[in-house]
């Protein structure tokens, strides 16, 4: 349907990844390769956490969360831009582009805020160990959960029926390779300049709650851990906490880049680039970090193995 000058509900043209690489089918196989290792990697902690009982506690079962999280979230934007590739195509409907863009605002969301609450669990169980069982129970990692993914789906419900609704440019072209918001309101046709604000203090609340969680969380934690007496209980402290504080480092500064940061400080291929390493690099990257840095873990998956080694042995036989 045609108004004016502009187009409402045509299709838009995702220009890509791939458009301006150098080697765009190696660049191609690397992502394939991170996407898959991404899911993969992410299904084996959670299959990990929910049949080994040594993994059946709250900082896990959150975990298990966040690695579900990942998967939905890569597989919201990666799979299109493939298939794209593949087929020669760049264009993805009004429709496509909508739910493409609820969906990523809905899981970033909930992953800003699981993380957050995340940090409040590491807490309990730094600074009030023996209360650790009553203050995460089974219900509360319910509602912990429940409160995160809540959270994202506002953020989806608010910001995607706003965005959508501005009148977009004939060009339709996004310099981008998915319906991101920054990319979006460079194609319409009216003055978004207070969207913008708007927008942009919604982002600094969503990034600054979770990040008071957190701030205040691992401030108590080092206090608590700079007051133990025992080396040993200082290391377990620090080893409990450094994963989640990697994770949060990575994916918090890479959105604080690109929502927070003005954008006449970066250029659409640094957001390309920034983009790319927390909505693909970062699910991939979580899981190694809990695992490689986490015994138990490693030593469900030894356990995993040896199991897979045995029975492989014992049908030899």
């Amino acid at each position: 349907m045609e108004q004016g000058n502009y187009s409402v509900y045509a299709d838009f043209i995702l220009l890509g990844l791939f458009s301006n690489a150098r080697f765009p089918w190696l660049l191609f196989a690397l992502v394939l390769l991170v996407f898959v290792t991404s899911v993969a990697s992410n299904m084996a902690m959670i299959i990990l956490i929910h049949t080994d009982s040594r993994l059946h506690t709250p900082m896990y079962f959150l975990l298990s969360h966040l690695s579900l999280m990942d998967i939905l979230y890569i597989s919201t934007i990666v799979p299109k831009m493939l298939v794209d590739q593949v087929m020669s195509q760049r264009a993805i409907s009004f429709a496509g582009c909508t739910a493409q863009h609820f969906l990523y605002l809905t899981l970033a969301g909930a992953e800003f805020f699981l993380l957050g609450l995340m940090s409040y669990d590491r807490y309990i169980a730094v600074c009030n160990p023996l209360r650790y069982p009553v203050l995460m129970s089974r219900r509360v990692c319910w509602l912990v959960v429940a409160a995160a993914w809540l959270g994202g789906s506002v953020d989806g419900f608010l910001l995607t029926p706003v965005t959508m609704q501005f009148p977009f440019c004939a060009s339709r072209e996004i310099n981008h390779f998915f319906c991101e918001v920054p990319a979006l309101l460079k194609l319409s046709c009216t003055d978004t300049s207070a969207y913008e604000t708007a927008m942009y203090v919604c982002c600094i609340m969503m990034l600054l709650i979770p990040f008071s969680v957190i701030s205040a969380s691992y401030t108590r934690i080092l206090m608590t851990v700079y007051r133990m007496s025992e080396a040993e209980g200082r290391r377990k402290a620090v080893a409990t906490c450094s994963s989640h504080m990697v994770v949060v480092g990575l994916f918090y500064g890479a959105a604080m880049y690109t929502y927070v940061l003005p954008h006449y400080y970066h250029t659409p291929e640094q957001d390309k680039a920034v983009s790319a390493f927390y909505t693909i690099l970062t699910p991939m990257l979580n899981p190694l970090i809990y695992s490689l840095r986490n015994k138990d873990v490693t030593g469900a998956l030894q356990k995993v193995v040896g199991r897979c080694v045995s029975s492989g042995k014992v049908t030899t036989f």
